[in-house]
């Protein structure tokens, strides 16, 4: 059994386990309450088997319980789970149609998994606690399910893509349509949900209430569904409206007959479908057109029910292949209105193989109701083109956090950048037939290699490479012509004679060792580390959130490394690495000083 067919199996045991654990702890809060106020043990016991006794967490029946599944469950115990998950759903309304596909007694091969299996199951689950009080840090659960997603879409391979969008680029496409409190959000190809998470998440880490947020979904997939629903549960938030169904076909949030509107709508559709004209209901969310119904090119009909679901203020962010931005006939003639109607804000190249299911690069497309972009962006459109901004993976590449940071930098701009980012006209547009090839604005293609014949033939080192290198060298307290190379006078420099001896190669290690210790001594980490992240981080019991924190320690730490000339994209690329692989250490911090708190 792979990792495709297992994966619910897990998902359907952690729930259950979390649930029960859960659940325990609240039901002898309301046995306390009821033996406080005088009731007998009969009613006490009464009252914590009523379902309307637990408002903050699930009811688990008897079959549900993990006391139940461990002592009581040796035989058939695949049908015992399945009975469990049964039970459960049927006792809360909110997970109707969550629990119900997972089948443990499903036949592989000729058999089905022997109830040994899963006892094995069951008694490791045993050994750990689900309870919020026993995590160190609030979300921890939450973390571990996206992990465990995230490891079963790395072990489906292409089959990953179909439910899982690498988190660097769900991270990125939350942060340049920046939700805030009060907004609504949907994803109308939710997968796992991640969008919808990543949303909540930077509504808090931007200090604001990511209760605050109406969340919305719809997926296609019922086994996807169903994760998404756990994964949106275990991470606390329990009232985002998921739905099950086709969204071009039968798009499910509906009111009135009329389509829901929305704030942000951020997705990664699935690329190159068909779809079929005649089942679409809703068909005018297509006012631009259609594409061809076989030809599997259903990307700008997905496009255009975004567009469709937008508020009048709305900011869409969304995955595409490049093949959108040039083909031509029906595709070219939607395009082509798009631009027109000046809802195309920024076209956005990532580098290959970033995404499961597919080796192609994509981009990034964003997109804004009708006139309502900025007037300083009005009648243009941004290109970015990072498709050599990532980091190598063994199977796959990634986008790192420096990434990140410069092309929501560039994005929040809205200025050229030589070599990765230019503004161009709706009207160059038009002059190119509405070709949006990233590549026929802003390419990213280094210059070519620089070669001196003189130098091939005769030998020498061109004295203008040197002077190209000095800058840098000087910027480590190097000076290439005093340690390593001797000027001819005639435009070329030869190697110096005594750097193949012992002596001179000890002197040139030397000056070089002395450079980079003077360049240490002169650095301004150590002092960004004592002046400003020390104070923070012992002011962190003070704080009752991580907001905020992140956003400074970051922009303080491009203000302190511009005088090293470091590339602030760089800076900020490595502050945040630093805080992705600390936040948990810190969230913890932030836990365990709300204990003792309390203790107090």
């Amino acid at each position: 059994m792979d990792a495709s067919e297992f994966k619910e199996y897990i998902f359907g045991a952690l729930f259950l386990k979390r649930a029960s654990d859960e659940f325990d702890v609240e039901r002898e809060a309301v046995l306390a309450r009821q033996r406080a106020l005088g009731r007998s043990e009969e009613e006490a016991q009464a009252r914590a088997a009523d379902p309307d006794s637990f408002t903050d967490t699930f009811f688990v029946p008897e079959l549900a319980r993990w006391s139940y599944l461990r002592n009581e469950v040796h035989h058939q115990v695949g049908d015992g789970l399945n009975k469990a998950l049964a039970a459960l759903e049927e006792s809360n309304r909110s997970l109707e149609g969550v629990l119900q596909h997972i089948d443990f007694n499903r036949r592989v091969g000729n058999t089905t998994v022997p109830d040994r299996k899963w006892r094995d199951l069951i008694d490791h689950f045993s050994e750990y606690s689900l309870r919020n009080e026993d995590f160190e840090f609030p979300d921890l659960l939450g973390a571990a399910y996206e992990y465990l997603i995230r490891d079963f879409a790395d072990s489906a391979g292409k089959k990953g893509g179909e439910f899982y969008t690498p988190r660097p680029v769900v991270r990125l496409m939350v942060r340049l349509v920046d939700p805030e409190p009060g907004m609504s959000v949907y994803d109308p190809c939710a997968g796992s949900g991640g969008m919808l998470i990543y949303a909540a998440n930077h509504v808090a880490e931007e200090g604001g209430d990511p209760t605050d947020l109406v969340l919305a979904g719809q997926e296609n997939n019922g086994t996807t569904w169903s994760i998404s629903k756990m994964n949106m549960l275990l991470h606390g938030i329990p009232d985002a409206d998921l739905r099950n169904d086709d969204t071009l076909a039968n798009p499910a949030h509906v009111e009135d007959g009329e389509l829901q509107r929305f704030d942000r709508v951020i997705t990664n559709p699935p690329f190159s479908q068909n779809y079929d004209k005649a089942d679409m209901a809703h068909q005018e969310r297509f006012r631009y057109g259609y594409t061809p119904e076989g030809g599997k090119k259903a990307d700008l009909m997905f496009l255009q029910h975004m567009l469709a679901v937008l508020r009048p203020m709305g900011i869409v962010a969304t995955v595409m292949p490049h093949g959108v931005l040039f083909r031509s006939g029906a595709e070219g003639d939607i395009r082509q209105q798009i631009i027109e109607d000046d809802l195309l804000e920024a076209v956005i190249g990532l580098a290959p193989n970033l995404f499961y299911g597919t080796g192609i690069p994509a981009a990034i497309l964003i997109l804004r109701a009708k006139n309502s972009k900025p007037p300083e962006r009005q009648g243009k459109v941004l290109f970015i083109n990072a498709d050599r901004d990532y980091g190598e993976g063994r199977a796959q590449n990634h986008l790192r956090p420096r990434d990140e940071e410069k092309i929501t930098a560039a994005y929040r701009d809205f200025a050229d950048v030589d070599g990765f980012a230019k503004i161009v006209t709706i009207d160059e547009l038009a002059d190119n037939d509405f070709n949006c090839n990233i590549r026929r604005y802003a390419d990213s293609s280094p210059p070519p290699e620089p070669h001196d014949v003189r130098a091939h033939l005769h030998g020498g080192v061109p004295m203008a490479e040197i002077d190209e290198a000095s800058e840098l060298l000087e910027r480590v307290g190097l000076n290439a012509l005093e340690v390593l190379f001797a000027d001819r006078g005639d435009g070329y420099a030869d190697w110096r004679h005594d750097i193949a001896s012992a002596d001179g190669r000890e002197g040139a290690h030397r000056a070089i060792g002395c450079a980079a210790a003077q360049r240490q001594a002169a650095s301004p980490w150590p002092s960004w580390w004592a002046d400003i992240v020390e104070p923070l981080l012992l002011a962190l019991p003070d704080y009752d959130s991580l907001a905020g924190l992140r956003q400074r320690l970051i922009s303080s730490f491009v203000e302190q490394m511009a005088p090293a000339e470091m590339s602030p994209f760089e800076a900020a690329g490595m502050a945040a690495t630093w805080w992705d692989e600390s936040v948990h250490e810190l969230q913890t911090a932030l836990r365990v000083r709300h204990k003792l708190t309390r203790v107090v």
